[in-house]
C-alpha cells in the first residue's frame, strides 16, 4: 500500500470517532461536519478495503476488522504524539483526556477524596471516570486504563497488580446473637448468606476459605443476591445474612464492632486489584501519573502480590 497523508488523516478521525463515541461528538472536537467526519470514516474504510464502524441511528462500535486495525495503530499515534511532545521538551508533562473504566466501589472508596488535588497538580488532564461492573472492550469505547477487582481478562490486554486485601466472613452482632455462631465454614450450610452476583457469569460468586495449602468450599443457601457491594454491607449490618467482604473498606466497621470476623484463623483468602491496560509496547506519560498516583494511595510498590490491610474511611 503506498503511503499518503489521506491514510494517516482519517485514522485521525477514526481516533476522534472511537474515543467520542459519537460522528457529532468527534465532528465538534474535530472542527468538521457531522457529515465530513462520515466520509473520512468512508475514505479510510475503501482505502484499507474493510469495513472499519459498525453505524446505526443508535449505536456506533468497531467492527471486529476495525478493533484489531485500531489496537495496532493506537500505539502509533501516541507514539506520535509522544514524539511531538518530546521534540517540543514538553513530554513529562500531562496533558489531554484521560478515559478510565473503573470499579464503582473503589471509585467511591479511594479515588473520589482525592481526586481534587491530583486535577490540581496536572492542569492539562482532563479526567472522565466511567465506573462499571466489568472491563469490556477497552479499545472499542476509548478507555486509556482500567481499574478492577479480581483476575485480570485475556486476550491482549496488559495488567499491573495494585493490590490484594482479604476476603473476610463477616456477620452483624444481631445476627451472632440470634443465629449463633459458625465455627468452621462448613457450618454455614446452617445459616443465610448474602451473595454477591458475579457480574461475568450472572451467577453468585462462590465462597472459598484458605489457610495455609488448605482450602474449603461451601455453597451457602441464600434468598439474597445483590449487584452492589455498598448493599451488601448494609443488608448485612441490619442482620440479613453472613456476607463475604473485601478488608479493604471494612477496617472500621470491624473496629466499631458493627461487624464480626467470623474465621480469623482462615485468613488466606485473597481479591486482588490491577490496572488493566490495552494492549501497547508504551504508555503515555498521563496513563503512568494516574497508575502511579492510584498505587501511592493504595500504599503499595511495585511488587506484586504484596498485600495491603487499608484503613479508609467508609459508611459514616
Amino acid at each position: 500500500m503506498t503511503y499518503d497523508g489521506r491514510l494517516l488523516a482519517g485514522v485521525t478521525v477514526l481516533m476522534a470517532v472511537v474515543e467520542a463515541g459519537s460522528m457529532s461528538r468527534a465532528a465538534e472536537a474535530l472542527g468538521l461536519t457531522p457529515s465530513g467526519v462520515g466520509r473520512a470514516i468512508q475514505r479510510l474504510e475503501t482505502r484499507i478495503g474493510v469495513r472499519l464502524l459498525e453505524r446505526t441511528t443508535r449505536s456506533l462500535h468497531l467492527t471486529e476488522e476495525g478493533r484489531r486495525f485500531w489496537m495496532r495503530v493506537l500505539p502509533l499515534i501516541d507514539g506520535i504524539e509522544d514524539a511531538a511532545l518530546d521534540a517540543a521538551g514538553a513530554a513529562q508533562h500531562v496533558r489531554g483526556r484521560l478515559k478510565v473504566n473503573v470499579d464503582p466501589y473503589f471509585s467511591r472508596l479511594v479515588l473520589a477524596h482525592e481526586l481534587g488535588g491530583f486535577l490540581a497538580q496536572h492542569g492539562g488532564l482532563r479526567l472522565e471516570l466511567v465506573m462499571r461492573d466489568n472491563v469490556g472492550d477497552l479499545v472499542a469505547d476509548g478507555f486509556d486504563l482500567a481499574l478492577r477487582f479480581g483476575d485480570p481478562p485475556s486476550g491482549g490486554l496488559t495488567a499491573r497488580k495494585l493490590l490484594e486485601t482479604r476476603i473476610l466472613t463477616v456477620a452483624s452482632p444481631a445476627y451472632i446473637a440470634a443465629r449463633g455462631r459458625p465455627l468452621h465454614p462448613h457450618d454455614l450450610t446452617g445459616h443465610k448468606s448474602i451473595d454477591y452476583r458475579d457480574p461475568l457469569t450472572g451467577s453468585p460468586f462462590e465462597w472459598e476459605f484458605r489457610r495455609g495449602q488448605e482450602m474449603v468450599a461451601v455453597t451457602c443457601p441464600s434468598r439474597l443476591m445483590v449487584s452492589d457491594v455498598d448493599t451488601m454491607l448494609r443488608a448485612c449490618l441490619a442482620g440479613a445474612g453472613i456476607a463475604q467482604v473485601m478488608r479493604l473498606g471494612t477496617e472500621e466497621l470491624l473496629r466499631s464492632g458493627r461487624l464480626i470476623d467470623i474465621f480469623p484463623d482462615w485468613p488466606d483468602e485473597i481479591f486482588p486489584l490491577h490496572a488493566i491496560f490495552p494492549s501497547r509496547s508504551h504508555r503515555t506519560a498521563k496513563v503512568n501519573v494516574f497508575t502511579d498516583f492510584c498505587v501511592r494511595l493504595l500504599g503499595a510498590d511495585d511488587r506484586a502480590g504484596r498485600t495491603n490491610d487499608l484503613r479508609l474511611k467508609t459508611f459514616n
